[in-house]
């Protein structure tokens, strides 16, 4: 599968024209993930890109992205397939007002499966595989994970009643993990791996560059250069650049034309998600270059 990504630049070109800026390691990542048509496994700390990614090859290859959110308590009806118990039901009836009987082979075919996320992207019929994104794994019990080995390694899943499905075309495969939990070797094996690394600061002002076009440049370079001080600082949840496109979009609303202290302090909450970070944030602030005014 390459549909126009046939190697390592077209990847990085055709995600940049998807809104996605990757560095190489990223693209390369990609590029190997679709030429050989293994499951992608990204790793990274929250807020680095790695939903976005998912989003932008999806968008790349023109196809639909099918996304399973993961939680803990994860359940099959939920990921893969469930019996639609309601249609069964009135199947029933409909035999037994014709004084007809049914069997467990007439109910348990594929005219009763309601599909989840990854039968979906097994059964999908669309002109281009989906892309599949498994976004979170971290987050659902060790015993989900077992349940993706077939699918991982054989584009496909059994279904005990009626068979294996397998797909016709196997669906391009995205997951995400945030590291909350150490995910089984087994899973690992069957994924390419990669780590996305927080961008560097030129990368990270072209990403804020495009994601809030309506800053000016003073006022992105600054955000940037205090972005990075703000990551050294001892904080439970450093800013991603998830939090540096809303800091710098909450900036822009508000019609800094640069960086002060007093508009640092307005917007600190799109920078700090616990009243420990908002406290050591703004307390750091003059040791970043960001003084409290004199007053006469």
């Amino acid at each position: 599968m390459s549909y126009g990504l046939d190697d390592v630049a077209g990847v990085r070109r055709h995600l940049d024209d998807a809104g996605y800026l990757v560095d190489d390691g990223t693209a390369t990542a990609v590029f190997l993930a679709l030429s050989l048509g293994r499951p992608l496994l990204l790793e990274g700390e929250p807020g680095v890109g790695k939903t976005t990614a998912a989003k932008a090859i999806a968008t790349a290859l023109g196809t639909r992205l099918i996304r399973l959110q993961c939680y803990e308590g994860l359940t099959v009806g939920e990921s893969l397939y469930e019996w639609n118990y309601q249609r069964q039901l009135l199947a029933i009836r409909l035999a037994e007002s014709r004084h007809e009987s049914l069997h467990d082979a007439d109910l348990f075919t594929a005219e009763f499966l309601q599909e989840r996320p990854i039968l979906q992207a097994i059964r999908y019929a669309g002109p281009r595989p989906p892309v599949l994104l498994i976004d979170e794994i971290d987050r659902a019990d060790d015993e989900f994970e077992a349940l993706l080995f077939e699918f991982l390694g054989e584009s496909a899943i059994t279904i005990p009643e009626i068979g294996t499905f397998a797909a016709a075309r196997p669906p391009v495969v995205v997951l995400t993990s945030n590291r909350s939990r150490e995910l089984h070797d087994a899973l690992r094996r069957r994924c390419l791996y990669h780590w996305i690394e927080f961008p560097d600061p030129p990368r990270a002002a072209q990403i804020l560059r495009r994601s809030v076009p309506a800053a000016n440049e003073p006022l992105i370079v600054s955000t940037t250069q205090l972005l990075g001080r703000v990551r050294e600082l001892d904080l439970d949840k450093p800013p991603g650049m998830a939090e540096a496109i809303d800091w710098l979009a909450a900036l822009a609303v508000l019609g800094a034309a640069d960086l002060v202290r007093e508009d640092v302090l307005r917007t600190i909450s799109t920078i700090a998600k616990t009243p420990d970070d908002r406290e050591t944030i703004a307390g750091s602030l003059a040791g970043l270059g960001y003084p409290a005014a004199v007053r006469s």
